[in-house]
């Protein structure tokens, strides 16, 4: 059985369900398709802290008890690393493993670059960077401003699919870049029942992970810029239908934005804290699964840019048999759009989709899982991978 290595941040994202989903989608959808795979994070000694947010040693550390906690969730208790400070400490697999797993291994999923230790990387024989924030990677890598590169790799990979294509500002510095879509595991994510049809909700931070971009003299908006264009939407779709939809965020906002807090809650919007109910893999699909649609937006660089970047967490949700509607950042140019995934780029165009699902919810349901099983099923999504990349799914 070839062995496969997945690298991503879990342990340096603390209690965020969402991305655990994310990386652990990864392995889960390569163990399907036969190969032995091992996950692989490193942790600086600043980002380990304790319950309270200090700086704590790594082995009294909250991330390395989510790391552990969530890890064995999906099944990888002997199957994964947690390297600190570059190699002073590994739980899990221990560092000498660790070497030996690399040196057979064929293929390294390096999520976002995460791993960049060259005692690991220098072993792999091939190594795959996944670009989940098209826009950003791009503008810093070819930023000489910005401590950030992308060498080291033999392929690259985007979610970004319109990257390269005419239409997309986003610059490639001559790196072939080729379209990936975020796989889903449709076993993970089944069908469910919302009690709330007309419940629409998202998972999000306020403002995103990174600050804003500037590239080539045009500078960049952010999500909370795209999410003010759209404040008053629960208003304008509940004066059209009488008992209209319910807007809920689950929403990561700083106390400093408490006027922005402020209009959310003036213009009908429900706020959570993600924490509460997305804080691990299982709260996070059960909010989703609990759920009737998803609204949505998108950071300003992926809509101003066409990027056509599509969300990880609207895959889950349309797995679930849970219409989309959410900011169109060009990849209605690679999906049915209308029914089941509905984009839109206005305030109008919002109003018009939330209506539209509302009316016929029973049909978008139906139309949001099918497109996820055309589309994001992590079978079809990583064997094309893998065959670009010049390997082939095991036998079972």
């Amino acid at each position: 059985m070839s062995v496969l290595i997945v690298a991503g941040a879990l342990a340096n994202k603390y209690r965020n369900g969402g991305e655990a989903w994310v990386r652990l989608s990864w392995v889960a959808g390569l163990r399907r398709l036969g190969f032995d795979v091992y996950f692989v994070e490193q942790i600086a000694r600043g980002a380990c802290v304790d319950a309270r947010g200090v700086v704590a040693d790594f082995a009294v550390s909250v991330n390395l008890d989510w790391f552990r906690s969530v890890t064995r969730r999906f099944d990888l208790a002997g199957r994964s690393a947690l390297i600190y400070a570059g190699g002073e400490a590994c739980a899990g697999v221990s560092w000498p493993a660790l070497l030996e797993v690399a040196s057979a291994a064929e293929l390294l999923v390096n999520i976002s670059g995460h791993l960049t230790l060259e005692p690991l990387l220098s072993r792999i024989r091939r190594r795959a960077y996944i670009d989940l924030d098209p826009g950003f990677t791009q503008c810093w890598h070819a930023d000489p401003k910005t401590p950030f590169t992308l060498g080291g790799h033999t392929h690259y990979f985007t979610v970004g699919e319109n990257i390269g294509s005419p239409g997309c500002p986003i610059p490639t510095s001559e790196i072939p870049w080729r379209p990936v879509r975020q796989p889903v595991v449709l076993d993970d994510w089944p069908v469910a029942t919302a009690p709330q049809r007309v419940r629409f909700t998202t998972i999000a931070s306020w403002r995103g992970a990174f600050g804003p971009v500037s590239f080539g003299g045009r500078a960049y908006g952010l999500k909370v810029h795209e999410f003010r264009k759209v404040l008053p939407l629960p208003q304008r779709v509940t004066k059209a239908s009488v008992g209209g939809p319910v807007f809920e965020l689950a929403l990561d906002i700083h106390a400093g934005d408490a006027k922005d807090l402020t209009a959310l809650h003036e213009h009908g919007w429900r706020v959570t804290d993600p924490r509460h109910v997305a804080g691990d893999p299982d709260t996070f699909r059960q909010f989703v699964q609990e759920s009737g649609a998803e609204f949505s937006v998108a950071q300003g660089i992926y809509v101003e840019t066409n990027s056509g970047w599509f969300s990880d967490r609207t895959v889950r949700y349309l797995a679930s048999g849970k219409p989309a509607l959410v900011q169109d950042t060009g990849f209605s140019q690679h999906y049915p759009a209308g029914e089941g995934l509905v984009p839109f780029k206005t305030l109008d165009e919002a109003v018009a989709g939330a209506e539209a699902i509302v009316r016929d919810y029973d049909r978008h349901c139906r139309a949001a899982r099918a497109i996820a099983g055309a589309y994001f099923d992590s079978d079809k999504v990583l064997t094309r991978l893998l065959e670009e990349i010049g390997l082939c799914p095991q036998p079972s």
